[in-house]
């Protein structure tokens, strides 16, 4: 080969050399810095690129997706001096790259440690029962503070969330003796009122059944009292006519009514629970008499017809049937 061909073949190789190194293919969800002697010009997006060979190059390579770092555990004291160990996961995305490029030196050190000075700061702040109980606030306040100081790298904070909170364990013991307490108390608080409704209720119970046996004592008495009056009605009215009969000269109304208080006073006091022997001093004739004055009633009162009939119907002694 002559010099000639191999300037030829020298100068194909550094042509074919200088396109290769200006063309640049950026895969998709990154984004690379474009640096002319050592100072950054502009930013490669995903897909065909073009720049300067010799005079420019390629600085970084950054990350344009949402990335996602652990939060390593870390001792917080609380406000009411309690020790607990903490950690969490972290969201976050760049949108600048230039920005995540030159602005940190390591971008995810620089995140994860702001981010665990940020908890000991919010946590510190707190009592032992709101870390414990309020989660989602710590994460929002945690999110906006941590968001607002990495913006000026280019970097959007999405997410922050505590993982896990671990209280020491005689915490966890007090904790656990205080939740029993809670609810034997509460149990014991239910029982009570259940105690409580159920003495109310029977005696709402026993209170109607006063008022029910109450008002059917009234309502008897208000029986007995229209039948006590009804009764001397009778009596008044009975002892009126027993009055019009003697005025008219009918003795036999006067024995009727004496026979018949008479026999009802005996039988009273022959019903008396406490009376085992009964001696009735009854003289015979006073009772036929009192008898007697029955006939003669009963003979007024059906009068004549009455009688005749009954005798009529007994067949003369002597004749034959």
């Amino acid at each position: 080969m002559s010099g000639f061909d191999i300037f030829a073949v020298v100068l194909l190789l550094v042509v074919v050399m200088t396109l290769i190194a200006g063309v640049k293919t950026v895969p998709q969800g990154y984004a690379w810095t474009v640096e002319r002697f050592g100072r950054y010009t502009r930013s490669l997006v995903p897909g065909l690129n073009l720049i300067v060979p010799y005079f420019d190059r390629v600085g970084r390579k950054v990350n344009m997706m949402e990335q996602v770092i652990d939060i390593p555990q870390q001792e917080v004291i609380t406000k009411d001096n309690a020790t607990i160990t903490v950690d969490g996961v972290a969201f976050y995305q760049v949108y600048d790259a230039a920005k995540a490029s030159y602005e940190v030196a390591n971008l995810n050190l620089a995140t994860v440690t702001l981010t665990m000075t940020n908890i000991r700061s919010v946590m510190g702040a707190m009592d032992l029962d709101q870390v414990l109980s309020h989660r989602d606030e710590i994460n929002e306040r945690l999110l906006r503070v941590v968001d607002a100081a990495v913006a000026p790298w280019g970097v959007k904070v999405n997410r922050i969330e505590i993982k896990d909170i671990v209280p020491p364990t005689d915490l966890v013991e007090a904790m656990a003796r205080q939740m029993k307490a809670e609810r034997v108390k509460r149990a014991d608080i239910l029982q009570a009122e259940g105690q409580r409704q159920s003495d109310i209720l029977r005696a709402e119970g026993a209170k109607q059944s006063q008022i029910l046996e109450a008002e059917g004592r009234r309502e008897a008495a208000f029986r007995d009292a229209e039948g006590r009056e009804r009764l001397a009605q009778a009596e008044a009215k009975a002892t009126d006519m027993v009055s019009q009969a003697v005025a008219r000269g009918d003795v036999a109304a006067l024995n009727y009514f004496v026979a018949e208080k008479y026999l009802k006073a005996f039988a009273q006091l022959a019903e008396s629970p406490n009376q085992k022997i009964l001696m009735l001093p009854i003289e015979a004739t006073s009772v036929l008499g009192a008898l007697a004055g029955i006939g003669e009633i009963t003979k007024a009162t059906f009068g004549e017809a009455a009688v005749a009939a009954r005798r009529g119907s007994v067949p003369p002694a002597g004749t034959a049937g």
